[in-house]
């Protein structure tokens, strides 16, 4: 197998901290040509100079300077803002570009990737909620594969091996319910940011656990996939499953259900992607169906985790619809985690930023961009 030269944008978060084990236990077959991240120097400086990536890149231009100082005495050159990422997502080198930034900002170096040839390991939501209209198409035209990442999406992608060609009857789109799984709508009002981030089984960035809570990580799955596998979102089913083994499944017209199990751990969905089509030994624990002992299965409840229900109200109406529930949801979860609204007020943004948007129809990335401007400036 020849070495894989990868660019990981997204380096110092929770997916791309586990990419990087990933690529350092396969360091025979992975190598990293570039890395981008936000902020945090301290690790992006030991990450250059374990993985010595051409280019690092840092989103804020304050921590670039502070960067090309520290690593000075390597070969690595630093860029930052857009350009650094639409760089990092572009370098000649790069065979596969793993996209895990979080927010929308993954957008256009998804594009510039896409259109330099390069597949894509896709772990930014955003990218196909707000741009899978261009996205999907361009992918096409360039030949580029588009690797899921995501559990959920890894876990279907893997159910249609072999299977393309037979008609889905319906996706079975698993979720773990969150901390708050089975309570009440007046029980909700009082969670706080400690209680929203005690995931019962995943290990993951503030951002996306509280998004787990509220279900609006699930909305913004059910859209991806749709994007992802050419399926209506009302094939599209979620199905709440506390155990997080199933990790997600297809039902074909046959009635045949195909899907894939394993532990929660993140590792083996990117380790896939990285090396699709192929399957490589992973150390640590596997599944023991004995340890597991049962699984059981429920129904979201839309009225109380109305997130789930907004986001399929986004997807239904489409267009640029779903860039305002994104975009209001990042601003409505960054004044939760900051303490400034309570858990179910985030729930009321997005209905006001929804409620206030007119939709446009097949938005250009202008329009994307726009219309998240939009949500920021008025809510």
């Amino acid at each position: 197998m020849n070495m894989k030269k990868i660019s990981l944008l997204g380096s110092t978060g929770s997916i791309g901290t586990q990419a990087l084990e990933v690529i350092e236990e396969y360091s025979d077959r992975l190598s990293v040509v570039a890395l981008a991240a936000g902020k945090n120097v301290g690790l992006m400086e030991e990450q250059v100079r374990k993985y010595r990536p051409a280019l690092a890149v840092m989103w804020s231009e304050e921590a670039a300077k502070e960067l090309k100082v520290r690593i000075a005495d390597t070969d690595t050159k630093v860029s930052s803002g857009m350009d650094g990422l639409i760089e990092a997502a572009t370098v000649s080198e790069a065979d596969i570009v793993l996209t895990a930034v979080v927010g929308m900002i993954g957008i256009r170096p998804t594009i510039a990737a896409i259109e330099a040839g390069k597949d894509i390991a896709l772990a930014n939501k955003e990218t196909l909620v707000c741009a899978g209209h261009i996205i999907m198409p361009l992918a096409a035209e360039k030949g580029v594969k588009i690797l899921p990442v995501d559990s959920e999406h890894s876990a279907i992608f893997q159910s249609l091996n072999g299977e393309r060609k037979n008609k889905i009857s319906k996706i079975l789109l698993t979720a773990s319910g969150g901390p708050f799984r089975g309570m009440a709508r007046e029980q909700l009002k009082g969670k706080t940011v400690e209680d929203a981030l005690k995931h019962p089984n995943w290990s993951m960035g503030k951002k996306i656990t509280v998004d787990s809570a509220t279900l609006v990580n699930k909305g913004l799955e059910v859209m991806e996939a749709g994007w992802l596998f050419n399926v209506p979102v009302s094939d599209i089913e979620v199905v709440v499953h506390p155990q997080s083994i199933l990790h997600s499944a297809v039902e074909f017209e046959d009635g045949a259900v195909i899907g894939q199990m394993g532990l929660p751990d993140m590792k083996l969905p990117i380790q896939y992607a990285l090396f699709y089509p192929d399957r490589l030994p992973m150390h640590g624990k596997k599944l023991s169906l004995f340890d597991v002992g049962s699984m059981t299965f429920e129904k979201p409840d839309p009225d109380v985790f109305e997130g789930l229900k907004l986001a399929l109200r986004a997807a239904n109406e489409g267009g640029s619809m779903p860039t305002v529930f994104n975009a209001a949801n990042e601003l409505a979860v960054a004044r939760f985690l900051d303490g400034k609204i309570g858990f179910t007020d985030i729930y009321e943004i997005i209905k006001k930023a929804m409620n206030a948007h007119r939709t446009i129809q097949s938005p250009n990335l202008e329009e994307i961009l726009d219309a998240e401007r939009e949500v920021y400036e008025g809510c």
